[in-house]
């Protein structure tokens, strides 16, 4: 269901590196009130082969957000919106592990038009269509564009993307997929 309170923008940008948390949050105001939806259980993604489950993240103390502890699941903020809420609500997933591919290893590879199908508790689904996909250094990513919600609903995936870091045992760059 929608939140009264703040949603935490630039909470999830870092969310789906192996070991490693989000930045601080900071506040952003919060979309206006829309119809409530159920929380997501399941996104699809045809283009890349992606059908994962959706779990509820949370913050840690510091206010960063704790990465899903699995690579076969994705995970939402359960502070923001619902996907299908007024709004950006944002899925993460890693996008490999020590033993492989993890659920948004291809992230990259989307394109415009290509479709996404968030599944909901209720049983009813949401899909939206991806109309950018960008990579940006971690340090230098874009908040504003990529939580500001431009009126309606819509949906980012994030995960890891471009060179690894071998002494931070990190990605340096996140690949963002911006979709209505």
């Amino acid at each position: 269901m929608m939140r009264t309170g703040a949603f935490l923008a630039g909470v999830l940008l870092l969310a789906a590196c192996a070991g490693e948390g989000a930045p601080a949050a900071r506040a952003a105001a919060a979309p206006a009130a829309a119809a409530d939806v159920a929380n997501p259980t399941r996104v699809r993604i045809p283009a890349i082969k992606v059908n994962a489950a959706v779990i509820p993240l949370k913050l840690d103390k510091k206010g960063k957000l704790l990465a899903p502890k699995r690579f076969d699941v994705a995970g939402w903020h359960r502070s923001g919106p619902e996907p299908g809420e007024k709004g950006v609500a944002v899925i993460a997933a890693h996008v490999d592990s020590k033993s492989g591919p993890a659920v948004f290893y291809r992230l990259r590879e989307l394109r415009t038009g290509h479709k996404i199908t968030v599944n909901r508790a209720d049983g009813s689904s949401v899909t939206f269509t991806v109309y950018r996909v960008a990579r940006y250094p971690k340090d230098r990513v874009p908040n504003k564009l990529v939580y500001a919600s431009g009126g309606g609903a819509q949906l980012r995936l994030i995960t890891c993307g471009g060179t690894f870091d071998r002494g931070r045992r990190s990605y340096r760059d996140n690949i963002v997929v911006f979709a209505r």
